[in-house]
């Protein structure tokens, strides 16, 4: 019973690390890839049409927002995993 309950832990320990990598690539995929490009696409925009740094911060600020509304998503997603863990850990601790 010791050495079955010790494995259990281990498997949720290591799940946790592997979701925490997903969730911490996840986030940075949200971060970088919008405002990486919305400066590049600003900067090109701004030269083509020789507009100042017009579409330079627009975009930028653009992709901000954007990127916030992602990591809120993805926040919500792994609140909602943590929950159904802690659920599915309550309900295996109440049939033993």
């Amino acid at each position: 019973m010791e050495n079955n309950n010790k494995l259990q832990k281990d498997k949720d320990k290591n799940f946790w690390l592997n979701v925490g990598l997903k969730m911490f690539a996840e986030s940075t995929g949200w971060i970088a890839i919008p405002v990486v490009g919305a400066l590049y696409l600003g900067r090109y925009l701004d030269e083509r049409q020789n507009t100042g740094n017009l579409y330079f911060f627009s975009l930028t600020a653009l992709a901000f927002i954007i990127s916030c509304i992602g990591l809120g998503l993805i926040g919500m997603k792994y609140l909602k995993m943590l929950d159904q863990d802690k659920d599915k850990k309550k309900d295996n601790e109440s049939k033993q």
